[in-house]
């Protein structure tokens, strides 16, 4: 077999793969389970719903027994962090891994039994090893994406709860308003927030919650001062005017310190791709010269 048919046979593997974890997230058993449950009017399930509703939940339940506990500890985190996104849960993630590994381990078998090329089973091996952690890859760009979306919008936010106490609401009230009026993963934090308080949670106890759900360092910072403010009886709005300029400050920074970054980062395709080509359009009409100069004598 040739390294061309082997590399087929891999490709093929990898679509194969991919292809099966796009079917499943497009039918997620909850989400469709929900549809049914929201189109049905006055009629039960069939048996044949009840029995692949049975049949998934034993998969999500055997892979979940298959799954090492620190790694399922660590995707419940960066599901957390991510923002609980709907069609990406814990279960149909750890589904998606037991099944990959599954296919991983035949199409490397398949791979091995044509003695291919070192380089080629490496290969193979590479993408099965990636295809298996791709799930924790994609949870934590996605909860780093949100964590720098809280980030720049943390300043403004904390100035328009500075305004509205300034106004004459409570802390409670003005962060309800910040949460109402503002869009993205801050407001939506800040609600859920205000919803464990009237739950019955403590003040304390609720933002504590709230830092276990982000990893943003700015609104973890913000929410030890309001914890400490809120203990010693301190004015909010100072609080909070206090730590939106501080924020401020820091968003400026980081502005500056991205900005610094880029020479750096250019520096690199500039060697590579713009240089030389610079250097032959440059010399190369003098060494093409000199070439037919000393070449005729």
């Amino acid at each position: 077999m040739t390294a061309m048919t082997i590399l087929a046979a891999l490709s093929a593997a990898v679509a194969v793969g991919l292809a099966s974890w796009l079917l499943w997230t497009k039918f997620d058993p909850v989400r469709r389970q929900a549809r049914q449950n929201l189109q049905r009017v006055g009629t039960s399930q069939t048996h044949d719903d009840v029995a692949t509703l049975q049949v998934e939940s034993s998969l999500e339940t055997l892979a979940r027994k298959l799954t090492p506990s620190p790694l399922l500890h660590y995707l419940q985190r960066q599901y957390i962090l991510a923002g609980r996104p709907a069609n990406w849960t814990v279960g149909t993630l750890v589904t998606l891994k037991f099944l990959w590994l599954i296919l991983a381990l035949v199409g490397i078998l398949a791979v091995v039994l044509t003695s291919p090329p070192p380089f080629l089973a490496f290969l193979a091996l590479l993408v099965a090893v990636g295809g298996y952690f791709l799930p924790e890859l994609l949870l934590k760009n996605e909860g780093q994406k949100r964590s720098e979306q809280i980030e720049r919008e943390l300043a403004d936010t904390l100035d328009q709860m500075t305004i509205a106490i300034e106004a004459g609401l409570g802390f409670d009230a003005a962060m309800a308003r910040a949460g109402q009026n503002g869009k993205g993963p801050l407001a939506e934090e800040l609600v859920r927030t205000l919803q464990e308080i009237s739950m019955g949670y403590s003040r304390r106890q609720a933002f504590e919650s709230l830092t276990k759900r982000t990893d943003a360092p700015d609104l973890r910072r913000f929410v030890r001062a309001v914890i400490q403010a809120d203990s010693y009886g301190v004015s909010m709005a100072g609080v909070l005017y206090t730590q939106a300029d501080e924020m401020r400050t820091k968003r400026r920074q980081r502005a500056e310190e991205k900005a610094q970054k880029v020479p750096v980062k250019v520096l690199l395709p500039m060697m590579l791709f713009i240089l030389p080509v610079l250097f032959i359009v440059v010399l190369g009409p003098a060494i093409l010269n000199m070439m037919e100069t000393f070449g005729g004598k």
